[in-house]
């Protein structure tokens, strides 16, 4: 029988998004013949090891409305020129070129994967026009779609409210992590004999609270800030580190991936989500550094996110930041600091909520959707 093709798409270069190489090994799994498309940047790092075919594009832009625009008109154009069963379309910066090849492909099945509120993400907050032309794309295109998904119940709610529409919900869970080998904290470059705090992820931007974690680390003695991964946010963070003298306490490894990542989560004392509670998409979050975090059995401190707040609350994994602040933050990282017994209980939860919290038991929903 012949294998069906399934053609996925996202706007960044590939190499650190977990959560699309999640649903391409899925579809890769059930026998689809799986091609990912993103972008090529300046330092994207090779793409290896992977069991589908990867292509991403080089745009005459790496940013604002030129880079939205080359990156969906060669979306386009591959899509339209390539045969497909399933097109993925993963956030509203693809949809719009998924959308108008689908429209020329017959039967070619659409799936719109959302992993945020787009449209409300801080960066577009004061771009009151290019936030209503996204607008605009997102209320045209979404009623049209079969077949929708996102990454949390609040977020599925809104879209439920917003435009009476049904989303499923697959969260951004981590698969079980079962590493046939650890690194040395030498090995990895890591200061030994410190308190070890660590902020993840591939968008550490505008609002995610890097600058108080850093101000935080800096005034308790013996800690040390791993960041991991990369942003917007970063080049002005690494400034800000070496003109304050702080490059013995913050470290900056840059992006990593995934399994290697995971070590250095894994010999952290405390994984980070900071960000701030002042805009809907932040508000509504769930990110993936929190699920990586608990499968490294690496307590959580967040900033109060709902859904985060759930997520500790439910299976005691962590402590919630109630007021987001610099002063706050040192007060309960200094208390689980202080509290070896009680921070040992946290990662014993961590141990325990990794199996009620895995990858493999959010496939049931991805079934459903793909018809698999």
């Amino acid at each position: 029988m012949k294998r069906k093709k399934a053609i996925v798409s996202v706007s960044n270069d590939l190499f650190t998004d977990q959560r699309v190489h999640k649903v391409c090994m899925f579809l890769v799994e059930h026998d689809f013949e799986v091609t990912l498309l993103g972008r090529f940047r300046k330092h994207s790092q090779p793409i290896e090891n992977r069991p589908y075919q990867t292509k991403r594009f080089k745009l005459i832009a790496d940013k604002g409305a030129l880079f939205y625009a080359a990156l969906n008109l060669r979306l386009f154009l591959y899509l339209l020129t390539h045969k497909a069963d399933v097109l993925v379309s993963n956030d509203l910066d693809t949809l719009l070129a998924n959308y108008a090849a689908s429209k020329f492909k017959g039967s070619t099945k659409l799936v719109y994967d959302s992993h945020e509120m787009f449209t409300e993400v801080p960066e577009l907050q004061n771009r009151k026009t290019v936030r209503n032309i996204w607008k605009g794309i997102e209320a045209w295109i979404l009623p049209r779609i079969k077949y929708r998904y996102t990454v949390n119940e609040s977020i599925a709610n809104y879209y439920q409210n917003l435009y009476h529409l049904k989303f499923h919900v697959v969260r951004n869970v981590a698969p079980k992590w079962n590493p046939s080998d650890i690194a040395s904290k030498a090995a990895l470059g890591i200061p030994e004999h410190k308190f070890i705090v660590i902020l993840q992820g591939a968008g550490i931007n505008v609002d995610r609270g890097a600058e108080e974690a850093i101000e935080a680390i800096t005034k308790i003695q013996d800690t040390v800030l791993l960041i991991v991964g990369d942003g917007d946010v970063i080049p002005d963070l690494k400034e800000k580190v070496k003109a304050n003298g702080y490059e013995d306490q913050v470290y900056f490894f840059g992006k990593r991936p995934y399994q290697e990542m995971m070590q250095y989560t894994h010999h952290a004392d405390l994984g980070l989500s900071f960000d701030k509670p002042n805009n809907p998409n932040y508000i509504n979050s769930l990110p993936n550094k929190i699920f990586d975090y608990i499968h490294a059995q690496t307590p959580i401190i967040s900033s109060n996110i709902k859904e985060i707040r759930h997520i500790i609350e439910t299976y005691q994994v962590g402590e919630i930041v109630e007021e987001h602040s610099i002063e706050n933050l040192k007060t309960v990282l200094e208390k689980l600091k202080n509290n070896p017994s009680y921070l040992e209980q946290l990662k014993n939860n961590c141990a325990s909520a990794a199996n009620a919290l895995s990858w493999e038991n959010e496939l049931e929903q991805l079934k459903k959707i793909y018809e698999v």
